[in-house]
């Protein structure tokens, strides 16, 4: 009998909580108090931020996030070393930030009094390093590395997780994201002319950037036929622009294509598409014509970045996490904006507090910096 491949336990924090309850509450609701629990500043304003609430112990910040995300299914990782080898399970997360801040925080000391502190290590700059410490907290000991594709990182795990259970490498991975508050990140897209001072407005004709955001999601897939499946993946490279998406929506659209191909499905059987949602005007603009080109529109939308801010390196898992919560609790996220629809955007069905649908299978979208771009399908 053909096994297929299923994420079947989440741990998840993001601005909209540290529990699946009450992300679960928050997200049905459309609450964005989580973007303003923290407000960086940023050429002297503050700005909106999806903080997770959470206070901050370990070396990096990012280990923190990974921590409170793993205890949530820490029953399940034991579960996993009783049934499996250490070096049958995998560990595969996608991120781009790593501990930016805190080398950041060090370097600046460097420049003040001309010498780095001595607690500076440049493994904080690894990007191996959020995949090492899920290493030691596990114990797990099959293939485990970062993948890194700036905003697409942690949607293209999920294919690489898949093919190391399917080529039979691993039994079990440990798949996932994160990312957390970087203030060179934060002045890197000011000085890109692409961060909002506002709340972020995704699809709005008054649209001016993004938001960011922190957070963590893990998910353990394995072979099974009961529970929430990895349906499929499509990615493509368009190089259309090092930051500008290619405004045909050439890349956004062979990427859903082959995720519905990979997963056999057609665009009707989508019941809903967790967007990229930036709140850019590029990027806004083309993936309104990328998603009518694939589903017209009729299928529900939602860019959920105005509840977490756009958590970067994190932001495919993020997405795709609460794309499992609201196919386990049957629920669909509003899209939070001014209501006021651009101008230059195509028409898509964008979900209110009012939308009510069965919802067995979303696709998640993550497109990155040089045309970097994933599609994630998940479902019953």
């Amino acid at each position: 009998m053909y096994m297929s491949v299923i994420l079947q336990d989440l741990g998840f924090v993001c601005a909209l909580g540290v529990s699946h309850e009450e992300i679960v509450e928050n997200a049905r609701r459309g609450d964005t108090s989580g973007m303003f629990r923290v407000m960086p500043t940023v050429a002297e304003t503050p700005v909106p931020f999806g903080s997770v609430n959470i206070e901050t112990h370990e070396v990096m910040r990012c280990y923190d996030l990974l921590l409170a995300a793993l205890q949530q299914i820490e029953p399940a990782i034991s579960k996993l070393k009783s049934d499996y080898a250490p070096d049958r399970i995998g560990i595969v997360i996608g991120a781009s930030n790593t501990g930016v801040h805190e080398a950041q925080k060090h370097l600046n000391i460097a420049l003040e009094t001309g010498k780095l502190p001595r607690d500076f290590s440049l493994s904080e700059l690894e990007l191996y390093s959020p995949t090492a410490f899920l290493v030691e907290k596990t114990g797990f000991a099959g293939p485990a590395y970062t993948v890194s594709t700036a905003c697409s990182s942690s949607a293209k795990v999920f294919q690489d997780a898949k093919d190391l259970i399917e080529q039979g490498i691993c039994d079990a991975v440990l798949v996932g994201g994160v990312d957390a508050r970087c203030d060179f990140a934060l002045n890197g897209f000011n000085a890109l002319s692409a961060l909002s001072y506002k709340h972020t407005n995704p699809m709005s004709q008054n649209r001016d950037g993004i938001n960011l955001g922190e957070g963590a999601a893990l998910f353990i897939m394995t072979r099974g036929m009961d529970g929430i499946k990895m349906l499929g993946v499509g990615e493509s490279s368009d190089a259309y622009h090092l930051t500008s998406p290619d405004p045909t929506g050439a890349g956004a659209i062979a990427s859903m294509n082959s995720a519905l191909l990979n997963a056999g499905l057609t665009p009707e059987k989508i019941d809903f598409i967790n967007m990229h949602g930036t709140g850019t005007v590029a990027n806004d603009a083309m993936e309104s014509l990328a998603i009518n080109s694939v589903f017209g529109d009729k299928t529900l939308c939602a860019s959920t970045k105005p509840l977490t801010g756009h958590t970067l390196g994190a932001a495919g898992a993020v997405s795709v996490a609460l794309s499992w919560l609201m196919i386990k609790h049957q629920f669909v996220i509003p899209h939070i904006f001014d209501g006021e629809y651009g101008t230059d955007c195509a028409k898509i069905n964008l979900a209110t507090m009012q939308s009510k649908k069965n919802i067995n299978n979303v696709l998640c979208n993550a497109f990155a910096f040089g045309g970097s771009n994933a599609s994630v399908i998940i479902g019953r």
